[in-house]
């Protein structure tokens, strides 16, 4: 399986005329991987490997993660060539969005899909789950937004007195800290996103690039809304660009090869991956290029009078987890 990947990414590497990288966050269930600066080291390591590049295209599956991450892989990438382009054969949500708007050139596939960037935010201030007070609720940026969109454009409300007795009323629920937080990413979000949109456009654009980042932060309403190819680039405008018969073929048979490896449609069951004294481990996530290959890998042990009954779930503690080199071609 591992060769017939690597001769794929040759493919796509010959059809694009390019230097491929791939990454893969992992959205098995019960164990996953997200964008996260963790992965910044070990894309170095892999466009240091390749060197400067006429064009790099970056073939990307995630479910999304930390936006600043996303802001510095792209910049990262610029580092080493003038042509960037994201290749989306599925889900590249959120913060994989975000890394998208870096690219002059996004090729996506019929199932791929992009998403809007409106986070959701959790922190020590958020309110407590009534179903479990030891977890907090995560609260979504454009939830609170639209709380003040409705209240002056559907019930009418323009009175500044009203408006402010109904921030407090908000304010009574969710802690100050946690509405303040809440502006302050949504200001960011929309700060990362025009700078990289910047990387590749004009200044000039400036009524384009806002209608994008409007679209994506506060226009399509729910933050699992999936936007097709055709939406992003007749909607959006974004540079989007549809796959030839023979790309599209290939890069659905990698998502695949990945898909499989991983197991992406299984649930993990720790359990089930263990051996018999308890250990496992399994990796959820890989980052891939022509001559290397780093997986991001979880390390635990399961305490318990191991497989009395299959049924029965012990406690699960992770040992050890992260990025680890697992295969290394040196070029000669």
């Amino acid at each position: 399986m591992y060769n017939e990947r690597k001769e794929l990414i040759k493919r796509i590497s010959e059809l694009r005329q390019s230097n491929v990288i791939c990454y893969i966050g992992g959205d098995r269930h019960n164990i996953s991987t997200r964008i996260a600066p963790d992965i910044i080291p070990v894309f170095y390591n892999h466009l240091e490997h390749l060197g400067e590049s006429e064009r790099i295209d970056l073939f990307l599956y995630t479910k999304g993660g930390d936006v600043l991450t996303a802001l510095r892989l792209v910049h990262l990438i610029y580092e080493y060539t003038d042509n960037f382009s994201v290749l989306i054969p599925y889900k590249c949500y959120s913060a994989g969005t975000l890394i998208s708007l870096g690219a002059s050139e996004i090729v996506m596939g019929k199932l791929g899909e992009l998403s809007p960037v409106d986070p959701n935010i959790t922190s020590a201030f958020n309110p407590d789950d009534p179903g479990n007070p030891q977890v907090r609720l995560p609260i979504n940026v454009e939830d609170v937004y639209s709380f003040f969109s409705i209240a002056k454009d559907v019930v009418g409300i323009r009175d500044d007195d009203a408006l402010a007795k109904i921030f407090t009323g908000l304010t009574e629920h969710v802690h100050p800290l946690a509405v303040g937080a809440i502006h302050r990413t949504y200001s960011l979000i929309r700060l990362i996103a025009r700078k990289l949109l910047l990387t590749h456009m004009d200044a000039s654009e400036e009524a384009r690039i806002d209608d994008i980042i409007n679209n994506l932060t506060e226009k399509l309403f729910a933050h699992n809304y999936m936007i097709s190819r055709k939406e992003a680039r007749e909607a959006l405008k974004l540079p989007v660009s549809c796959c030839g018969c023979e790309l599209e073929r290939t890069m659905w048979k990698l998502y695949e090869h990945y898909k499989n490896d991983l197991l992406l449609d299984r649930p993990f069951i720790p359990e089930k991956a263990a051996d018999a004294d308890g250990n496992f481990s399994v990796y959820c996530g890989y980052i891939e290029s022509p001559d290397m290959l780093d997986g991001y890998a979880f390390e635990g042990i399961i305490q318990k009078p191991f497989m009395q009954d299959e049924n029965y779930t012990g406690n699960v503690s992770i040992v050890n987890q992260g990025w680890k080199a697992i295969e290394r071609v040196n070029r000669i």
